[in-house]
């Protein structure tokens, strides 16, 4: 019993100190600033933490535009089909440099005149429909119904490299699309002007508007493309061996070589596709 009225006796005595309350305060005072404090920072950082997704273009500099483009300069150009292995090129690029042989053999009869083909037919080995595919990332720059070509889907890249796809038909993609490198883009068709090709893809690869043969640059990287120099194209031959350069509306930015006929009045004349 002793004990107990001697320690609430030093307990009383403790408060009645002068410096007890007024410290007890002060320390109270201090945890409730701080508490005040941490949860305010607590807050703002939970405020202010940034959107991943929208930042992403400030943090980086890049849209989806620019990651494409990024993409596209590390991929090799493609066949445009889901299996090459399937396939195969029943008309091939109109070369200046190639033996007379060739050259005849890449002409296309369009009534009384020939065309030489600006780019490389493609058809499956049994005939039928196919998936045409993009040869490289880009971005769709045209989609057009065309009765002549049997419809057309062009694809900008960068540095003025252009991939177009003629004769085809079940367009799935319109004009302002990034399309990536493998995604189908319509479905292989016919088209008026080669008749004999029958279901086919006709498919270009263009650097500042000069056709360029494609097949010289599957399995290339897209650089190759970009390092081509439009001076080396001898398009001095193909005008010689086709005869006088005029644009045909048909045919949209390609280029129609014709000529007439010097030895036989009823032969055709020669243009490009």
């Amino acid at each position: 019993m002793r004990e107990e009225e001697k320690k609430r006796s030093s307990l009383k005595n403790f408060f009645r100190k002068r410096w007890v309350f007024p410290a007890i305060y002060l320390a109270s005072a201090a945890l409730l600033i701080s508490v005040i404090f941490w949860y305010q920072t607590a807050g703002q950082n939970t405020a202010e933490k940034p959107n991943l997704t929208e930042d992403s273009k400030e943090l980086t500099g890049m849209n989806n535009d620019t990651v494409i483009e990024v993409n596209q300069s590390l991929e090799n150009v493609s066949v445009p089909v889901k299996d090459e292995n399937e396939v195969e090129y029943i008309k091939r690029f109109f070369d200046a440099n190639a033996s007379p042989d060739e050259q005849e053999a890449a002409l296309i009869v369009d009534g009384n005149k020939y065309r030489t083909n600006m780019g490389i037919d493609i058809a499956m080995k049994d005939g039928s429909e196919f998936d045409v595919t993009a040869a490289l990332s880009g971005k769709v720059t045209a989609v057009r119904n065309d009765s002549l070509l049997g419809n057309v889907v062009e694809v900008e890249h960068e540095n003025g490299v252009k991939t177009i796809y003629q004769s085809v038909q079940d367009m799935q993609v319109k004009s302002g699309d990034a399309v990536k490198q493998g995604q189908v883009l319509a479905t292989s068709g016919t088209s008026q002007l080669n008749k004999e090709a029958k279901n086919h893809l006709h498919f270009e690869i263009r650097k500042d508007n000069t056709a360029l043969n494609p097949i010289d640059f599957f399995g290339q990287p897209f650089t190759a493309l970009e390092d081509v120099d439009n001076e080396e194209v001898d398009t001095d031959k193909q005008e010689e061996a086709a005869g006088e350069t005029e644009q045909n509306p048909a045919a949209g930015d390609s280029q129609t070589q014709e000529t007439d006929a010097e030895e036989d009045p009823q032969s055709p004349k020669m243009t490009d596709e």
